[in-house]
């Protein structure tokens, strides 16, 4: 009887899994969709926007050709390359040391600021865009990448829930141990708990730095008129405007596989630190 009852609730199990990893594949596929649909169109040879048909009638290389010789994509990208680097050495550091501060430190104020930093990131950023806007024109960062670093960079402490949580399940033995033996509280986290942190500094990392890498309404804003100064978002809508789109569609197509390349490498590369990351924050708050 009990081997019956084994039997049959493997069977369920494995029916289960079966039926997951079926809807898994479906929602894999239909994901995927627009990804092999826009890496199609990067090689289509005829000009023209969305067509009819799923395949090109004519294959060519002209499109990527004609993206590094004729537009100002490397300068956008190069922009916007410094732009994620910088945004996320520091959006990194701040959140870090925020996290820690807020998971070790037990000071006034500490959970009603808490509280306060999670009501402001309940409200969209674009919210507060134009005095951002008007600001940064008053001191002449307006047009400038170092105005746009320090956009992105302003709120980097409302990201340190997750970061949080994650030193919360470190043991404050640790530090504890560290303190006895003399060390200072910058020599403990530097020393002793980042190294034992690799998991969510690597997901800090990765969300730090596809944040700025895909925004496009803070950029377009501050640095409209200036096409030198552009990141890669904002140029390549240029391309999509009424009067572009006949010519760049397919350039624009090409353009967003060579921009999606850096973050597809990066997640599939630290993909099992990300999940890590997120797991471990979220086991407390």
């Amino acid at each position: 009887m009990a081997t019956k009852k084994y039997r049959s609730k493997k069977g369920m199990e494995r029916l289960t899994n079966t039926i997951i990893y079926i809807i898994l594949t479906v929602m894999s596929v239909v994901w995927l969709i627009p990804f092999v649909i826009l890496i199609i169109q990067s090689f289509r040879g005829e000009l023209g926007g969305a067509t009819p048909y799923f395949f090109p009638k004519e294959w060519t290389l002209n499109n990527y050709v004609k993206l590094f010789t004729k537009t100002k994509f490397l300068t956008w990208y190069g922009n916007t390359l410094l732009v994620s680097v910088v945004v996320t050495v520091v959006q990194t550091l701040i959140v870090l040391a925020t996290s820690y501060a807020l998971s070790r430190l037990r000071f006034k104020m500490r959970k009603p600021l808490m509280n306060l930093v999670l009501i402001l990131g309940m409200f969209p950023g674009f919210l507060s865009m134009t005095a951002v806007y008007f600001i940064l024109k008053e001191i002449g960062l307006t047009q400038n990448l170092v105005g746009l670093m320090l956009v992105y960079s302003a709120s980097s402490m409302m990201q340190y829930y997750i970061c949080k949580g994650f030193f919360d399940t470190m043991p404050k033995s640790l530090d504890e141990a560290a303190r006895i033996d003399g060390a200072n509280r910058r020599t403990v986290f530097f020393k002793v708990i980042l190294p034992l942190a690799k998991p969510i500094i690597i997901y800090t990392i990765l969300t730090c730095f596809t944040a700025p890498w895909g925004e496009y309404m803070f950029s377009s804003f501050l640095m409209l008129g200036d096409p030198d100064k552009f990141t890669v978002a904002v140029g390549m809508k240029e391309w999509l405007l009424p009067t572009m789109r006949s010519e760049y569609f397919t350039v624009f197509c090409a353009a967003a596989v060579i921009v999606s390349i850096p973050i597809t490498a990066l997640f599939i590369w630290l993909q099992r630190y990300y999940v890590e990351g997120v797991t471990g924050g979220a086991v407390k708050g």
